[in-house]
């Protein structure tokens, strides 16, 4: 098993908190990426989705995506871990950090090309929500509340192999 996580960062002006539209544990947000097979490298055409509320039976566990290559029809398993993505903030944002959004245990494949799409949601400086519609990688609205314009742009998604550590009954990917 190889955990992958799925890191994110965007040039905000004036919005923070920039996540999916539930919450980084929303089950029901679409995640949409490619994949590879990890045993003869095909790279599937076609994005696939995952999301935490849809649930297979895999023999005695349960996990979020099952998948066949279909050049080597070899079967590959994604099990996503939650509680561990935060929102982006505007000073994360400035000094360029990447912000880990999701964890996913891949057995078989690796995920590449995350694709960007709508139901994200972020707030401005005085605290207007806004959702957003990320598929363009880029968005632009006024804040009437502020009185300033906001937006994103400049979206880079990037999976890092991430490995989990226990210390004190907690558990992280780093």
């Amino acid at each position: 098993m190889v955990f992958y996580g799925l890191y994110y960062w965007a040039e905000l002006d004036n919005l923070t908190d920039l996540r999916p539209r539930g919450g980084c544990d929303d089950p029901t947000y679409p995640y949409y990426f490619k994949l590879r097979c990890g045993n003869c490298g095909e790279v599937s055409a076609k994005a696939t989705c995952v999301s935490l509320g849809e649930v297979v039976e895999l023999g005695r566990s349960t996990v979020n995506l099952v998948q066949k290559c279909k050049l080597c029809g070899r079967e590959a398993s994604i099990v996503m871990i939650p509680g561990q993505g935060t929102p982006l903030t505007i000073e994360q944002s400035q000094h360029g950090d990447r912000i880990l959004l999701m964890v996913f245990d891949c057995r078989g494949c690796e995920p590449i090309d995350f694709a960007f799409g709508d139901g994200w949601r972020a707030e401005s400086l005085d605290g207007t929500t806004f959702d957003i519609d990320c598929s363009e990688g880029e968005f632009a609205d006024y804040d009437e509340k502020g009185e300033y314009p906001v937006g994103l742009g400049k979206l880079r998604p990037e999976f890092r192999v991430v490995k989990k550590q226990e210390r004190h009954g907690k558990t992280k990917y780093v």
